[in-house]
This record gives structure tokens, C-alpha cells and sequence, in this order.
């Protein structure tokens, strides 16, 4: 019993020493921790003090405070930010797909405005604006040492206002003005069209109306055609789509895959991650998918470009995405302000994280730069002529007998659809690239057809790093 009793006062005493040696230091600092924290925030409010007594002008006292607000969340990382009463509201008429400005999705980069991607049919796309544009001036006033907001609400104005924008392009020594009218921005979030017997859904933004516009669009183009046996397959174009709602990113690649992961998120604590799965349910069918990525893919493209190759649903052709793998949160404030906060990173299904990778393509293809318009027209005009000759052509040449009208009408039909699909190689050597693989992958049986969609999905599984960055809309 008097061991019993040694015992237990040993434990007190060991339980004591512990106590003092490992808790109670710990306990000093956090104390410690504390007090430095409210002498800083003593600082600041001496500082803001002075500024409102003594600086050369009158102040706005809540300006102040939002810019010490703004300032302490831009410091974190590029896409958190405090958002105004007026900017709240914006965001949140920006997401249901209608609102006044340029047409553009910027961040910002060595102190300068970058364009992650123009909006489809917008003033800024009209103009010629293009993705990895630097504007370096507005109306003549640099925006070097600004803000990415302050920059925005440079570029903000009334509709039918005009604008004048300085842009530094890769591959021109100079920098040069583009005129730009603002007017109201509707964006029509997918757009549905059939090139031979592809089907393209060209989807610009990830808003409320994605996932239902995608739905309906891709259904009516099927039943135009024909049902889904005339159609060999779906290209589809995530190209210049800066991202938007992960709700829309999630529904959209679950509208292609019938199980498995789509994203998971992880946060701070890992109580804090999320998982995201398919459910039962394929709108294409089963058939062919390829995805087009860019440098201007961000965000919420990332998800379905890299949920739908992961599950080697789709081949993904183009160049590598923007590398945009952040979750940002929204959190209302008082006075109807909010937060915008990083709060989480993407991950695909493999666990690859987007962030400052982005998505390799399956395919890497390039966009040729465009023929320039001085070229000698007359010289090209013969090399078609030239190119154009054939046995056909050759005075006195025999017929074909071996044939009936019908064969030889089918055989000029297919030869209409191949030069028609050359032609938009000129237009858009990308999606050409992407019909033309659906057209092979349909030409062969499905067993085979399933092989070569995994081995082309295969062949290229490299990652980059890309530059850290996000995507703020104007």
C-alpha cells in the first residue's frame, strides 16, 4: 500500500514538473503572442489617428479602413480581396451572366494588368484583345503600383463610354492603344454548334446558366442531327474560360461521367477538405470526348479538363491551362461588404494539385499565328491551282464505269465534308485538330477505339510550372 502511495505522489509530482517545464512556457508565449497582437493593433489605430489629424488633406475615414482591410487581405495571395458593398453586388450580378464593362478576365503580374482570357463576343473581343496581353496604361494613366482593383476601377465606366487601353503583346516591340467601347456584357454561357458530325459545345464561363445551357444545347444539336448514332463524337471548347462557380465546374463534368471523383478541395485543417463524385449518367452517350484547353483556361476549366482526363473520359488537346488551383470563399460582411478568401486548393481525381501546374494537354497543339494580310494572294492563288490538278483534270482522261450515280454521289459528298473541314484549319487549326481526331476514333471498332482514346490520353502526362496567378472579370 505504501508503495501504492509513493507511486501516486510520484506521478503528482512528475505531472507537476511537466506541467511547469512544457505548459507553462507554452502558455508564456501564447500570452506573449497575444500582447504583441493588440500593440499592433494599438499601432494601427495611433497611425490611423495621425492620418485623420494631420495628413496634408481631409480624409474618408471608411475609405481608409477599407483600404487597410483591402491591403491586409491582397497581401495573402492574388484572389483574396475585400469587396465593397457596390463590388459585392457586382460579383453577384457578374455570376448570373449579365454586367456592364470590357469583356475581360485580368490579374495582375509584376505590377502590371495581365489578361487571363477576353469573353466570347464582348467589345474587348471585338477589339483584339488576346489572352497574356499586358495593359500597362488606361486612358493614359499608368497602372504600375496600383492595385488589381484600383486597375479594374480604372477600366469600369458607363456603358457606351470609350476607352483607350496601352497593351504590351508578346511579339510586337511596341506598345499600342486599343479603343474600346464599354457596353453591357451578356454572356451566353455555352454555345452549341455541329461541324460534320461533331458536335462542339464551346462553354465561356462557368455562371448559373452553364450546366442548364450545356444540357439543352447539346440535346437539341444531337436531335438535329440525326440522333446520337449520326454523331461521332463531342469537342469540348474550354478555351479563354477564366472558370467561375465550382457548383457549374462539378455539373459539367458530371454530365460526362457516370462515377468516380471529380475534385477534392483541401484546406488548412483536413477537417476542412472536401470530395466531389459523379453520379449515374452520361450525356454524350458513351461517345468520344476531346477538350480544348489554353493558356487562358482557369479555374473552374481545370476541374473538368483534368476530372474528365483523369478518368480517361476525353483526350485533351491544345497548350497547357492557366494553373489557377485555389478555392476562394465568399463570406458576406456587415454592411452588405464581403470576403473574398482563399480558403482551400483543387485537387484532381490522381490527386494532382492545379495550382501554378495547370493541366497538360494529352496533345499539345498550337494555335498558329495568323496568315498576315499582305501576303502575295496572287502567288497563293496558283498553288491552289497547282494543287488542285488531278487525273481527272488531264484532257481526255477515262471515266470511272466501275461505279453507280449513287456511290459517286456519296464519294463527292465525303470529299465535300473533307474540304470543308480543311478549310477550318484556317479558321481554327485547334478545333480541327479535334475534329479530326473524333473522326479517326470513329473509324475504328469500339474495342479499338477504346485503346487508342487511352493510349492518345497516355502519351503525355508531363507538368510545368506556370506563374501564380488569378482571374478577376471586367
Amino acid at each position: 500500500m505504501r508503495k501504492f502511495a509513493m507511486a501516486a505522489v510520484g506521478g503528482t509530482l512528475a505531472g507537476a514538473l511537466l506541467t511547469t517545464q512544457v505548459a507553462g512556457p507554452l502558455l508564456a508565449q501564447e500570452a506573449e503572442r497575444n500582447v504583441n497582437i493588440y500593440e499592433q493593433l494599438d499601432l494601427f489605430g495611433d497611425i490611423f489617428e495621425r492620418i485623420r489629424a494631420q495628413y496634408v488633406e481631409e480624409v474618408d475615414e471608411e475609405e481608409l479602413i477599407e483600404a487597410a482591410i483591402n491591403g491586409m487581405l491582397t497581401s495573402l495571395d492574388p484572389h483574396s480581396s475585400y469587396l465593397s458593398p457596390e463590388d459585392a453586388q457586382d460579383m453577384r450580378v457578374q455570376t448570373r451572366g449579365e454586367f456592364g464593362g470590357l469583356g475581360i478576365e485580368v490579374t495582375q503580374e509584376d505590377g502590371f494588368v495581365k489578361v487571363v482570357s477576353p469573353i466570347d463576343d464582348t467589345p474587348a473581343d471585338e477589339a483584339g484583345i488576346e489572352a497574356g496581353d499586358f495593359i500597362t496604361h488606361v486612358d493614359g494613366e499608368s497602372v504600375l503600383g496600383l492595385t488589381l482593383d484600383e486597375a479594374v476601377d480604372l477600366m469600369r465606366g458607363p456603358v457606351g463610354s470609350e476607352i483607350v487601353i496601352t497593351v504590351v503583346r508578346e511579339g510586337r516591340d511596341e506598345p499600342f492603344d486599343v479603343t474600346i467601347v464599354r457596353d453591357t456584357i451578356t454572356l451566353t454561357a455555352v454555345r452549341t454548334r455541329v461541324e460534320g458530325d461533331t458536335v462542339v459545345l464551346r462553354v465561356t464561363t462557368f455562371n448559373d446558366q452553364t450546366y442548364p445551357n450545356l444540357e439543352s444545347t447539346l440535346a437539341e444539336a444531337i436531335e438535329t442531327h440525326g440522333g446520337p448514332d449520326s454523331v461521332n463524337g463531342i469537342v469540348l471548347d474550354l478555351r479563354n474560360n477564366p472558370g467561375g462557380l465550382l457548383t457549374q465546374a462539378i455539373a459539367v463534368s458530371d454530365a460526362f461521367l457516370d462515377k468516380g471523383e471529380i475534385v477534392s478541395t483541401r484546406g488548412r485543417m483536413a477537417s476542412e477538405g472536401d470530395r466531389y463524385n459523379a453520379e449515374p449518367g452520361d450525356l454524350a452517350n458513351g461517345k468520344p470526348i476531346v477538350v480544348l484547353i489554353n493558356g487562358g483556361s482557369a479555374s473552374a476549366s481545370e476541374i473538368v479538363a483534368g476530372a474528365l482526363q483523369d478518368h480517361r473520359r476525353a483526350i485533351v488537346v491544345g497548350t497547357k491551362s492557366f494553373g489557377k488551383g485555389s478555392v476562394q470563399t465568399v463570406m458576406p460582411l456587415s454592411q452588405d461588404g464581403a470576403m473574398r478568401l482563399t480558403t482551400a486548393r483543387y485537387y484532381t481525381p490522381s490527386g494532382r494539385s492545379i495550382q501554378a501546374l495547370g493541366i497538360s494537354p494529352d496533345i499539345v497543339v498550337q494555335q498558329p499565328a495568323a496568315v498576315p494580310a499582305d501576303e502575295d494572294e496572287a502567288d497563293e492563288g496558283a498553288s491552289a491551282v497547282i494543287n488542285n490538278r488531278s487525273e481527272s483534270s488531264l484532257r481526255g482522261a477515262l471515266d470511272n464505269d466501275s461505279l453507280t450515280e449513287d456511290e459517286i454521289r456519296q464519294i463527292e459528298e465525303d470529299q465535300a465534308a473533307a474540304e470543308k473541314s480543311a478549310e477550318l484549319r484556317e479558321e481554327d487549326y485547334q478545333l480541327a485538330y479535334a475534329i479530326d481526331i473524333l473522326k479517326g476514333l470513329s473509324a475504328l471498332g469500339p474495342e479499338a477505339r477504346r485503346v487508342a482514346a487511352e493510349e492518345l490520353a497516355g502519351d503525355d502526362e508531363s507538368a510545368e510550372s506556370d506563374e501564380d496567378a488569378g482571374a478577376e472579370a471586367q
